[in-house]
């Protein structure tokens, strides 16, 4: 996948537009402005989504009204197709790539039908086979997310789309709560993922602050997501777990830094370095005033900088050898001092 040569970034706006398709547009411009590759929506109907006795989760309790039902917050959170057409023509202008979750059937055929590049399916939707099965069918590329999950449900998320005919899967490691503690994020399972599948893996983060996808670079994560907003004090669910445009920046920044450091894994020195290997390296020098035809003995030599001279583990090499010079006190010792 040509967007694997690097880190892709996905800026995971999600619902951060509380329902607004202004606030959406003016996140695609924060995002694109930041430096995302993409950024990603939620597409879902109320109706085929959940039923009305379905309760919040703990998080959203704490970050929006006690009085406002899940369907009723999900509902008022829906984009219509014309807002997504929006979404698509703004993404096009700025050059970023608009990319959706979608959670129901209806929704997915819409993001076909508007030709979206490939699908994100959320960690939700890990279990729904029939649902991973339909938009496998579909044959564009899919990214999934694996929170919640063992490596048991992984399997089978991962057997239901290639038995449609679809092998072209990313997956992102990740750990659903907003915001997801430290101590069990569990960095190594990314390792554990791209071991289990074979597969590019890479971390779909929801901690507060920008170090912990940062580190999923190093460990190896081709790809990011990262929820973002305009203002973490805004009304709705996933705003407190999210990053300001300038923390976004900020981390794809860092990413990019760390994404170039990484290097080929081959050890040998830096073209930078090199010239610093004679000023930080040593040398075999004379002790004292040496005469052309003396026999160098250990007393005479001692260790200091620079290095452009014979390196100290020659030390045994030289002992006994004639000097065809005069060396004076200090004087670093090279080969052609021999016979």
């Amino acid at each position: 996948m040509k967007e694997l040569d690097r880190t892709f970034i996905i800026a995971e706006a999600g619902v951060n537009h509380n329902g607004s398709i202004e606030t959406a547009a003016k996140l695609v411009t924060e995002a694109k402005r930041a430096g995302a590759d993409c950024i990603k929506f939620q597409s879902f109907k109320a109706k085929n989504l959940l039923t009305r006795a379905a309760t919040k989760a703990e998080y959203q309790k704490r970050t929006t009204s006690a009085d406002e039902s899940q369907y009723e917050m999900i509902k008022r959170l829906e984009l219509s197709e014309a807002d997504h057409r929006v979404l698509i023509d703004r993404c096009r202008e700025c050059g970023i790539e608009f990319l959706s979750s979608p959670f129901d059937e209806e929704s997915a055929d819409l993001l076909e039908k508007l030709g979206v590049a490939r699908f994100k399916i959320p960690s939700g939707e890990i279990t729904n086979l029939p649902f991973l099965k339909f938009l496998a069918v579909k044959q564009k590329p899919i990214i999934l997310s694996t929170g919640m999950c063992t490596l048991g449900e992984v399997e089978e998320a991962v057997d239901a789309i290639r038995s449609a005919g679809n092998d072209r899967i990313t997956l992102l490691h990740c750990v659903t709560e907003y915001p997801a503690p430290f101590d069990q994020i569990n960095l190594r399972a990314v390792a554990t993922l791209s071991r289990a599948f074979k597969l590019p893996v890479g971390y779909s983060d929801h901690t507060a602050g920008t170090e912990i996808p940062v580190a999923a670079v190093a460990l190896g994560a081709r790809i990011i997501e990262k929820h973002f907003t305009l203002d973490k004090n805004m009304e709705g669910p996933d705003h407190r777990a999210s990053l300001e445009p300038h923390e976004l920046k900020q981390m794809i920044e860092s990413i990019r830094n760390v994404e170039a450091s990484l290097g080929s894994g081959i050890k040998k020195p830096a073209a930078c370095e090199t010239q610093n290997r004679a000023v930080a390296r040593k040398s075999l020098v004379a002790v004292r005033p040496i005469k052309k035809g003396s026999r160098l003995a250990a007393a005479d030599i001692a260790i200091k900088r620079p290095g452009h001279g014979i390196q100290p583990k020659d030390f045994e090499k030289v002992i006994g050898l004639e000097v065809n010079r005069d060396l004076q006190a200090d004087d670093v010792i090279t080969w052609d001092a021999f016979k």
